[in-house]
């Protein structure tokens, strides 16, 4: 089945490949059958670990609409969203994923994020970088505030 938009994702992709801004990866968000926003890995381009094409096109979609909810958005992504970009997913509330390669696809090309999935099981004390809770009680605080907040905007 071909569809314009995934198409426009992976021409996005192969396109970054050749323009060293970062990895093999295009994202695009489609509101109401047109593209609201569109982008690629920028990793190693910007020096930033989280410029991944659907966080970069999830920003944009953002600001371009001045919402930070995309709940009425598809996402079209030329490869199987990893756990950041899953995480950013959910949160942006879109209400649909498509994606081209597979997580195995990009493990077998150096992009392989299962460690982190194992990571996430494990107990603090085990994970690969040590992880250690402190100072709960004080900042409960902030937590306290905002459920006692009045005119707190949720998301």
């Amino acid at each position: 089945m071909n569809n314009p938009f995934m198409a426009r994702a992976i021409q996005l992709s192969i396109e970054n490949v050749h323009c060293n801004n970062g990895g093999p990866f295009g994202a695009v968000i489609v509101r109401d059958g047109k593209i609201i926003a569109e982008n690629v890995n920028r990793v190693t381009s910007t020096n930033d670990p989280t410029a991944h094409a659907e966080v970069l096109a999830i920003r944009q979609a953002c600001t371009k609409l001045g919402v930070f909810e995309l709940l009425d958005c598809e996402l079209y992504t030329s490869c199987e969203p990893c756990p950041m970009c899953l995480g950013a997913i959910y949160w942006a509330h879109i209400s649909r994923i498509y994606f081209a390669n597979s997580a195995e696809d990009a493990a077998a090309i150096g992009f392989d994020d299962s460690f982190i999935y194992k990571e996430l099981k494990l107990p603090h004390a085990e994970r690969k970088i040590p992880t250690r809770q402190m100072m709960r009680e004080e900042a409960l605080a902030a937590f306290k505030a905002w459920a006692e907040k009045p005119d707190k905007i949720e998301y």
